[in-house]
């Protein structure tokens, strides 16, 4: 997400894990993505911040430098810094709360609109 919304929303498939394959997809789509949804900020730069888990971290330098991406270190012990976490799902589980589900893709339907749904200003 950005400040003007949620760029890219992926869903990981039933047992399977984030490794840094994974990792590496995801942030080449994030920047076909930004340059379909965003393209004159793609111009100006990305500051990409991203946690310190060492299997998205080490593999992430050369890759995130090649897209073009300016990496901010995210801190240790820094719970502010990590917007999906303390601003973005609070809000969700807040929406789905008491909702029962018949299936992973009522759950994904329901969660996108209610991200859809938020304005500019959330975020």
């Amino acid at each position: 997400m950005d400040q003007d919304g949620i760029l890219l929303i992926d869903y990981l498939p039933k047992g399977q894990t984030i490794n840094a394959e994974y990792y590496s997809f995801l942030r080449v789509q994030l920047e076909d993505i930004l340059k379909e949804k965003r393209r004159g900020k793609v111009t100006k730069g990305v500051l990409f911040l991203y946690d310190n888990a060492l299997d998205h971290r080490a593999p992430a330098q050369k890759e995130l430098a090649y897209l073009g991406f300016q990496c901010l270190d995210h801190p240790p012990y820094s719970p502010d810094l990590a917007p999906s976490d303390y601003r973005l799902f609070p809000g969700l589980k807040k929406q789905l709360k008491g909702r029962h589900f018949s299936s992973d893709a009522e759950v994904i339907a329901s969660s996108e609109t209610s991200l859809d749904g938020q304005s500019s200003e959330f975020f």
